[in-house]
């Protein structure tokens, strides 16, 4: 298990917001639990100078493309970069320092996984390049993927069948718990449970952690093949719950 740092831009900015509260239009609905003073530079060099590694630089909506160059250019290649990744534009941001691609949407349409978009999106980017986004929220089903900033629920449920038919074209898959992102109300200690279980590939887990008895909640429960991203509960993004610092120290431990 390894503590995968992140740096969320949100109209060019480093923020951490409830990202199910994300939406097209004026975003009037928008929950922002912090905004940065430093730019994106910063965050990407402290990462770097800690030993972290495949971090991931997300971009939240349009805007946000300056901010992510500028990350992604202080140690090339060590970032992963997500939000808007197409088959148009993966060259781009592989040729500008991009450790690996991030993909979610592209990949569903009206509510279903496209096989052609599949397809066509493993002519353009190679397996090793490729995670796949599978957030997810629960329903009396089953953990259903929720794309298109989170706002549709497809009917394609998450399960040990999706994952392993996905590694033929990634090999890591970033998983957020929407309905718990964000909020630092605890982690969906079932969700990480079934990754473990499921996932034959890299596997990274968001959403909830509010404390290091998370963290260390995570590690067992995910039988330490889980990986963890926190935001909001972090001391450098404004939170109280968990210090950078320990996370670091964590994240030595676990190498």
């Amino acid at each position: 298990m390894r503590f995968r740092p992140c740096i969320d831009l949100h109209q060019g900015k480093v923020k951490q917001i409830v990202g199910s509260s994300l939406e097209d239009g004026e975003n009037k609905s928008l929950k922002t639990n912090f905004v940065a003073d430093l730019p994106p530079a910063y965050y990407a060099n402290m990462y770097h100078e800690d030993g972290l590694v495949g971090g991931h630089v997300i971009m939240l909506g349009p805007g946000n493309q300056d901010a992510a160059l500028e990350a992604l250019s202080q140690h090339p290649g060590t970032l992963q970069i997500g939000g808007g990744i197409t088959p148009d534009n993966a060259q781009f941001w592989l040729e500008n320092g991009a450790q690996k691609l991030i993909v979610t949407s592209f990949i569903f349409e009206n509510g279903q996984l496209s096989q052609d978009k599949l397809d066509l999106l493993a002519k353009s980017i190679p397996r090793d390049k490729l995670v796949l986004d599978l957030s997810c929220r629960k329903q009396p089903d089953g953990y259903h993927v929720a794309c298109n900033r989170w706002q549709t629920i497809c009917d394609t449920i998450v399960d040990k069948n999706l994952l392993l038919y996905l590694t033929k074209y990634c090999n890591e898959f970033l998983v957020h718990a929407v309905d718990v992102e964000g909020k630092q109300q605890g982690v969906d200690l079932k969700l990480v449970q079934d990754l473990a279980q499921w996932s034959t590939v890299s596997v990274t887990y968001a959403g909830g952690a509010q404390s290091m008895d998370d963290v260390h909640d995570i590690l067992v429960h995910g039988k330490g093949r889980v990986d963890l991203t926190v935001g909001s509960a972090l001391d450098i993004f404004g939170g109280s719950g968990i210090k950078y610092k320990d996370l670091v120290e964590f994240d030595k431990r676990q190498r």
